[in-house]
């Protein structure tokens, strides 16, 4: 089953041609390989990162400002969370089931 020949991956890329067209192809040929350096650059980040969590003694510590509450702009009686009218009183009719 894990054994694919060359005329197994003729049949496969002519079912591919077929499918996707030959103008089509060059171009996602192009965006595949895009993807797969964004993908392989991210995780290279993500290994760099994960060394540096390892390392915190070389980082100097940043502390973080105390969070603020939000400034309030709505008056007191809009607070709250915003609710839409039932369905029956937007439409004028109470026949709807």
């Amino acid at each position: 089953m894990g054994n694919l020949g060359p005329p197994e991956l003729i049949i496969i890329a002519l079912v591919i041609v077929l499918l996707f067209g030959a103008s089509r192809l060059p171009a996602t040929a192009r965006a595949l390989g895009r993807s797969m350096r964004i993908f392989k650059a991210e995780t290279k980040g993500m290994r760099e990162d994960s060394a540096d969590d390892d390392e915190p003694a070389s980082r100097p510590s940043q502390a973080l400002p105390p969070a603020q509450p939000p400034a309030q702009t709505m008056p007191p009686q809009q607070q709250g969370p915003q609710v839409a009218p039932p369905l029956e009183q937007t439409q004028g009719r109470n026949d709807i089931r």
